[in-house]
């Protein structure tokens, strides 16, 4: 079993900056996908940010809309994956979800944090 949680969330004005952590505990796996979907009321989940990992290369990946404003990273050491996200917009408010995906398959969720970007 895998348990994330999320920090980082709040209210921010557009432009502004704001940088999530996932902490991750439980069963680490070396090749895993993690990264951060988002959901707003009454949309489908969507997928923000991901980062895939080999055991040895990490492969990230973004959605169009926050393509080159968001970075997502990895911190082996301490479990933890971020995304650095600048150039925020009032479309970005949302519920922030991380996860984490292991062979399996089988997929783990964090209990979500509120971004606000106020116009």
């Amino acid at each position: 079993q895998v348990q994330l949680v999320e920090s980082g969330g709040g209210l921010v004005q557009a432009g502004g900056s704001l940088r999530l952590s996932c902490a991750a505990s439980g069963s680490i796996f070396s090749r895993n996908t993690m990264g951060w979907y988002r959901q707003v009321p009454e949309k489908q989940r969507e997928l923000v940010a991901s980062i895939t990992s080999d055991g040895m290369t990490n492969y990230p990946d973004y959605s169009d809309s926050v393509k080159g404003r968001f970075t997502i990273s990895k911190e082996y050491g301490k479990n933890m994956v971020y995304l650095q996200m600048n150039s925020l917009k009032p479309e970005d408010t949302a519920v922030y979800y991380c996860f984490q995906r292991i062979p399996g398959p089988s997929t783990f969720w964090g209990q979500g944090t509120q971004v606000t970007v106020s116009s």
